[in-house]
């Protein structure tokens, strides 16, 4: 039988031969992975033992040395191979002119020459059927970005932003052409792995939607925005932009397709969860609160203020990302516990919080929030956050 590797690269490095199977998942042997991945991506030539060197350690270590370091590492390579068969490490990678090179003699299946193979045939075919048909093999193709594992490397890190705005041109051209053919289960399909991939794509977000709500899916058009709201305001201080949102309302408003009772009205509009504490909510509703509170305050004049509590890091330094993200998750939940029921707070931006004090005067917000800060520092003593806040009134609305 004939002996064929078949080699992965998009997300983890795997070699397979026969039944038996090597990743980079288990193995903590870096320069080892390198080296083959660097090998077989370049299969067809023959690579010098100066750019192997070079490639693996280019910030000077093992600079004494280098070519014994180099035949140290490749002894790894063939022992790692062995593993898919006794002679697989010295049948495969050959020692050629002064350099190595993979056998040309032995069949190897690479998942990075077969997507370039699918991406040049799309763009040669005439037909748009056949075009869209090799668009989707390119992306089943694509299970990650190119060598996840040595994407430290600035080699395999070139390579992988090179692959990765082709996946994403991809994914965009062959969304536009289902949902031309009305194919919305494939492009929902499309959409959801690909935003594991670039999970910070709006077009892919609004294309996402729009598939939901032509499926009739209101609730994952509103699951999807909600996910993608916290995750752009989380990490970029920003809200969707306007037409994702647009999209939101209509799948919020379409609800209910039919003439509804009062009493089912009345049991959608019941908090589904009576938590104590405050209200927590998205910024945009938020916003909506408050432009009615405003009108309301015109005719009322009843006292409501609202509060901003900044989070930073000590002397006004940012906090790194994972200090950050705990501090926030830990602050809202002390906010709401500190509040009553009645009170209104959302996450305005990357690192503040936004409350609503109903018939609390300006002293008494200054209270509550002094209440909150101490009670988280009371609660997490050895936090790296720094904690400050903003008192405002709000002004009635004029007309």
């Amino acid at each position: 039988m004939e002996r064929k590797f078949i080699v992965r690269m998009f997300g983890s490095l795997s070699v397979q031969l026969g039944d038996k199977k090597i990743d980079d998942n288990s193995s903590r042997t870096r320069k080892v992975w390198l080296l083959l991945a660097y090998l077989l991506y370049h299969k067809g030539r023959t690579v010098t033992q100066k750019e192997l060197i070079d490639l693996l350690w280019e910030d000077g270590e093992e600079k004494d040395n280098p070519q014994s370091a180099l035949r140290t590492t490749f002894h790894r390579v063939r022992t790692l191979l062995n593993k898919l068969d006794e002679r697989a490490g010295h049948d495969l990678i050959l020692h050629q002119g002064g350099g190595y090179i993979v056998n040309p003699e032995i069949p190897v299946e690479l998942d990075v020459v077969d997507f370039n193979r699918f991406v040049r045939e799309a763009e040669e075919t005439d037909s748009d059927e056949k075009r869209l048909e090799l668009l989707l093999e390119a992306i089943r193709l694509y299970d990650d970005d190119f060598l996840v594992k040595l994407s430290s490397e600035s080699w395999a890190r070139s390579v992988a932003l090179h692959y990765h705005e082709i996946y994403v041109k991809l994914v965009k051209d062959a969304l536009a052409m289902l949902e031309r053919a009305g194919r919305r289960d494939e492009a929902v399909t499309v959409c959801v792995k690909a935003l594991k991939i670039e999970p910070y794509s709006e077009d892919i977000y609004l294309h996402l939607m729009i598939n939901y709500l032509a499926m009739g899916e209101r609730r994952e058009v509103i699951s999807t925005y909600e996910k993608m709201s916290k995750i752009f305001l989380s990490d970029f201080g920003v809200l969707p932009s306007e037409e994702i949102r647009n999209i939101y309302y209509d799948a919020i408003r379409s609800s209910n397709e039919t003439t509804v009772p009062m009493e089912v009205v009345q049991e959608q509009l019941r908090e589904p969860e009576a938590l104590n504490g405050a209200l927590v909510c998205e910024y945009d509703f938020f916003k909506v609160l408050h432009y009615s509170t405003a009108r309301l305050i015109e005719r009322t004049g009843a006292a409501v203020h609202i509060c901003m509590i900044n989070v930073s890091g000590e002397g006004g330094k940012a906090l790194s990302k994972r200090s950050h993200d705990t501090v926030m998750e830990n602050l809202q939940e002390q906010i709401r516990i500190n509040l009553r029921r009645g009170d209104v707070v959302s996450r305005c931006s990357v690192s503040q919080f936004i409350i609503m004090l109903h018939l609390a005067n300006y002293e008494n917000s200054c209270m509550v929030c002094e209440r909150i800060i101490k009670s988280f520092n009371r609660q997490y003593p050895h936090s790296p956050a720094e904690l400050t806040y903003t008192v405002k009134p709000i002004e009635p609305e004029l007309r």
